[in-house]
């Protein structure tokens, strides 16, 4: 019985500690990265970083002038140098920690060897990025940031004009869509792979600043029409996307009219005063940026008689000399769509080519995904093809650069959103060409304060 007791005393506790901790750690990972796996992963660091860089193939031979002070002030053995290891630097995530690379190595040695440091260390991934020349930063991510997508504080993330954060990376970081940075994109999703999501809070983000929104919904406007009261313009059905793509080019036309103007170079022109784009004119003279957001774009593609087919050609046409010229001129493309490939039609390709950022989510077939990020990035295909349905919000993001990474939207309800739009609504700016094309937006009606009267039935 005594024995018993012991048991139970001891045990008992135990037994409840170990499993609060599986219990946080699978429902609240960030908490038990905080409690428990960041002191355990800080220790095994500590305690195992030469070893593991010796095991990893990260040291060099020491100098001769160390191996003569080691042997005249001790006996024990010369070791190996790893890389001089800096101050470990804790975050809500993981940890970062930077490295002084020894002579000889290189910042692709250390990338090479990170899935090796990540089982050692005992963290959910290890990605290397390079400081400056001799010196990389190791970002340790204590767990699957993905799973359950936390933003990172409002004050730590990049802000400024046509800049939005809008989703997570897989290491921790925000990735932000930057129109100025990244003219037009093209982003691809099957149906509830979290597109739309991932749309929302682009027309979120934009809705505060004092930008044009388009929008160009052939889904009969289901996705952008609770946008309404925000958007300069909306098409909702081909025949109407080919009114409104004739206007966007006139008006593109007449931004080039204007930086032309101030292309009278005189002799004594100050040099910043000449320019080649909006953004090199006068704040008073500068138009504002336009975002054409093109949702299904597939139907701008499909045909089915002859006379369809001269439409087609044309807003195709259009489309792509929005995209080659329309980022000078301040228009920026954010193409969207469940499928896009090379058979729907002539100037498919030639539209993709001038798309410099590519997100891709879960699609269903593999030929979307080559068309996505095949050419920029051929690794990343079967990445985007491995997004299981049960993380919508899951998407590869590319560029031209060749560089890519996986992402996860956080959720935003299309009510909140559509909230973000109203209270913005007086950050419309006035564009005479896009006038009519203008969605009508119902006001919404306006509570008294403090009026809270219940009818009451009638009475004999």
């Amino acid at each position: 019985m005594t024995d018993l007791t012991t048991l139970l005393e001891v045990g008992g506790p135990l037994a409840a500690i170990g499993g609060g901790a599986a219990y946080t750690r699978a429902k609240h990972p960030a908490a038990y990265w905080s409690t428990i796996g960041l002191p355990v992963s800080t220790t095994r660091l500590l305690s195992s970083y030469g070893s593991v860089m010796d095991a990893c193939g990260l040291t060099v031979a020491p100098s001769r002038l160390r191996i003569l002070a080691v042997k005249a002030t001790t006996r024990r053995e010369v070791r190996a140098v790893p890389p001089r290891r800096g101050i470990i630097r804790p975050t809500t995530t993981g940890l970062r920690i930077r490295l002084r690379l020894a002579p000889g190595q290189e910042p692709a040695d250390v990338a090479a060897s990170a899935e090796r440091l990540r089982h050692a260390w005992g963290v959910h991934a290890v990605y290397v990025t390079t400081v400056k020349p001799g010196v990389v930063e190791l970002r340790l991510v204590g767990y699957d940031v993905l799973r359950q997508v936390r933003m990172p504080r409002t004050r730590k993330l990049p802000s400024g004009l046509l800049k939005v954060p809008v989703a997570l990376r897989e290491d921790a970081t925000s990735f932000v869509r930057d129109y100025r940075a990244v003219p037009h994109q093209l982003t691809l999703g099957a149906t509830l792979s979290g597109k739309s999501m991932y749309l929302r809070h682009l027309v979120a983000g934009l809705a505060r600043q004092p930008v044009a929104l388009v929008g160009i919904d052939c889904k009969r406007g289901v996705e952008l029409s609770p946008f309404a009261v925000r958007l300069s313009a909306l098409a909702t059905d081909p025949d109407q996307a080919a009114d409104l793509l004739p206007a966007l080019i006139d008006e593109m036309e007449e931004r080039y009219d204007l930086i032309k103007s101030r292309q009278g170079i005189a002799p004594n022109t100050p040099d910043e005063e000449i320019t080649s784009d909006i953004w090199g004119l006068p704040e008073s003279e500068r138009p504002v940026p336009i975002v054409l957001f093109v949702d299904e774009v597939a139907e701008l593609f499909l045909v089915a008689t002859r006379k369809d087919e001269e439409r087609r050609d044309e807003m195709v046409t259009q489309l792509i000399r929005l995209a080659q010229l329309g980022r000078a001129a301040g228009i920026y493309l954010e193409v969207c769509g469940q499928r896009f490939g090379a058979e729907l039609g002539k100037g498919a390709t030639m539209l993709r080519a001038q798309l410099t950022g590519r997100v891709c989510h879960r699609v269903n077939d593999e030929a979307s995904a080559k068309m996505a990020l095949g050419d920029i990035a051929p690794e990343a295909v079967g990445a985007a093809c491995a997004i299981a349905p049960e993380r919508p919000g899951l998407a590869v993001a590319g560029d031209t650069s060749g560089g890519w990474s996986r992402i996860r939207t956080p959720y935003l309800s299309l009510g909140d959103a559509a909230e973000i739009c109203r209270e913005s609504a007086h950050l419309v700016p006035d564009l005479p060409a896009l006038k009519r094309f203008r969605p009508y937006a119902p006001a919404q009606p306006v509570k008294a304060p403090g009026l809270n009267v219940q009818p009451r039935p009638a009475t004999n």
